[in-house]
């Protein structure tokens, strides 16, 4: 698919009619590895869930929030990491800016990115879901303490088609000098 179409075309969906193959979830991967990080440094994690069990487990017991249990139905999920203490860090432990580990968690916004456009290019659709039980998931998935948990990701066929959302003109987001 032609990339401004991606752009346009995609949308977050709240229904789902089927999830996907590992190996589509493979290639999504691989497109948020693309993304550039700080330094180099790579610290996004994905734990992917497939098996229709382990999803039920975690959309009933750690998405219960804005109705997010329901919104990703019949959809795969991603839980997205960042390794913390490396992004914006130096290798002494001490931080390169006042940001510290927000450049963890912004480098995994840009892995999403590439992510959920890949997913749009393959006809799937995405839902980003920051409204998680961090605890539950940690013990369910054996996600480390030395990761931040930032999202859930369910991927899916669309069993509906949004409309595109207005976007604000550039002259309200953006001043040029």
């Amino acid at each position: 698919m032609e990339f401004q179409k991606v752009l346009e075309t995609r949308r977050t969906v709240r229904k789902y009619s089927a999830g996907v193959t590992r190996e589509q979830m493979e290639e999504l991967l691989r497109a948020a590895q693309e993304a550039p990080s700080w330094k180099n440094s790579q610290t996004g994690r994905y734990y992917c869930v497939l098996s229709e069990e382990m999803v039920d487990k975690i959309r009933m017991e750690c998405l219960p929030d804005a109705g997010n249990a329901g919104k990703s139905e019949h959809a795969a999920l991603i839980i997205t990491t960042f390794v913390h203490d490396r992004a914006g860090f130096q290798k002494d432990g001490s931080a390169d800016n006042e940001l510290g580990n927000g450049w963890g968690c912004y480098d995994l916004g840009l892995q999403n990115e590439n992510l959920i456009l890949k997913a749009t290019d393959l006809g799937l659709s995405t839902l980003i879901m920051g409204l998680r039980e961090a605890d539950r998931l940690r013990e369910i998935l054996h996600i480390p303490e030395t990761e931040t948990i930032v999202s859930v990701i369910a991927v899916g066929k669309a069993a509906e088609e949004p409309i595109r959302p207005h976007r604000k003109p550039i002259e309200e987001i953006a001043k040029f000098f």
